[in-house]
């Protein structure tokens, strides 16, 4: 963060890991472009939900269709968001109820043109926050196995992740207070967060992104690439994303 250069663009990859990102550097616009569609769909649930929620503690609420616990607010620490939800159970009639709102969201408030195959992913996207709660990982079920073979017992849960902290013990992650999240609810309400469905080493995808920047007078000022470069590598791509990265 103490490198970051607030006001360009921010290009990335992958879900919300992005938004502790996006706080830090603090750009004027994102392009998240990933190569599944199912991205995209997880992103705009995301930005229903952020958009609908007062705060934190109202977001983890919706995210997790558990009851906003008593006693938490602003102030509240990271640590103490979760200490306060982790015992509450889920409830159908949350789950329900933000499924019907986030809808609305989408389809009617932003007049997005999403399929029912679209909305049900979205669905199905949000199914998984319902049924493993906080402790969501990239693979949660003890016999999967995610990228490059770990099991999914390896990986850090979503609570893990959101309350993670720096060596000197400072928590960074996008909930980590209520002015990182207010950052981002403003940042999706102004819809200055674009997820694109692309290959990094297509044809179109990053080259329009960078055409649009440019028309826009902007830079892209940083840019996460996750482990993406691992299979660009592998499958002989990576020349082509090296040129698509100049334009």
């Amino acid at each position: 963060k103490a490198g970051a250069h607030p006001g360009g663009v921010y290009v990335g990859v992958a879900p919300d890991q992005n938004f502790t990102y996006i706080v830090a550097v603090q750009p004027k616009m994102a392009f998240i472009v990933d190569i599944r569609r199912g991205n995209l769909l997880e992103h705009l649930m995301y930005k229903a939900l952020i958009e609908l929620s007062t705060d934190r503690a109202d977001f983890l609420s919706r995210l997790f269709s558990k009851k906003r616990p008593a006693g938490v607010g602003p102030a509240s620490t990271v640590n103490a968001l979760f200490d306060a939800f982790d015992p509450i159970q889920t409830s159908d009639e949350l789950y329900r109820l933000n499924l019907r709102a986030m809808r609305d969201q989408l389809v009617k408030r932003h007049g997005f043109g999403l399929s029912e195959d679209d909305l049900d992913q979205i669905e199905s996207i949000y199914y998984n926050f319902y049924w493993e709660g906080p402790g969501l990982r990239y693979s949660s079920s003890p016999m999967g196995f995610g990228a490059r073979g770990f099991s999914g017992s390896t990986f850090p849960s979503y609570e893990e992740l959101m309350v993670q902290t720096d060596l000197k013990g400072n928590a960074l992650s996008y909930l980590a207070n209520e002015e990182s999240f207010k950052f981002l609810k403003d940042f999706q309400e102004r819809n200055l967060l674009v997820p694109v469905v692309g290959n990094f080493a297509g044809p179109k995808a990053l080259r329009q992104v960078g055409q649009y920047i440019r028309d826009h007078g902007s830079t892209v000022t940083a840019f996460y690439v996750s482990n993406v470069e691992q299979y660009l590598f592998q499958d002989g791509l990576f020349d082509a994303f090296a040129r698509n990265v100049v334009t």
